[in-house]
């Protein structure tokens, strides 16, 4: 495994990975909040991966929203890699609902992050780990 940018590692758990991305879930229980960081050292930009991963990661993006969307029952779903922070390319997946405190508004330095709870975290794991077991196409590979 690429290694984490040791921002990631702290404000993330460690799902799984898909093919190319690691799935994460950010220490934030105010948004459903995932991020997918590609399995590659020193890239820092999309057009930096091979076209394949490119691919790749286009798949595992839009496979990975739209179940997202599906399971969380969205009203929008935000899609971005900014890397203003964190170098290594990583792409958010923030579910957002018109009720959430931040909308419409970004997410980011809106609220304090909330902690998950051991029993929210374990649903919230749960949740999405069912939902992509059932994805064969995305071979989803739990953490363990």
């Amino acid at each position: 495994m690429t290694s984490l940018h040791h921002q990631l590692a702290k404000d993330c758990h460690i799902l799984g990975r898909f093919e190319l991305c690691h799935v994460l879930l950010l220490r934030d229980a105010n948004y459903p909040w995932f991020i997918l960081v590609p399995d590659r050292d020193d890239v820092t930009e999309i057009f930096q991966l091979s076209e394949a991963d490119q691919q790749q990661l286009m798949q595992e993006s839009s496979l990975f929203g739209e179940i997202l969307s599906r399971e969380f029952s969205a009203d929008k779903l935000n899609i971005a890699a900014l890397g203003n922070v964190v170098p290594q390319l990583h792409i958010h997946h923030i579910v957002r609902y018109e009720t959430d405190p931040a909308w419409p508004a970004p997410v980011w330095g809106k609220i304090p992050p909330k902690n998950y709870g051991d029993e929210a975290l374990s649903e919230v794991v749960s949740k999405i780990s069912n939902a992509l077991a059932a994805v064969p196409v995305l071979s989803f590979k739990q953490s363990s």
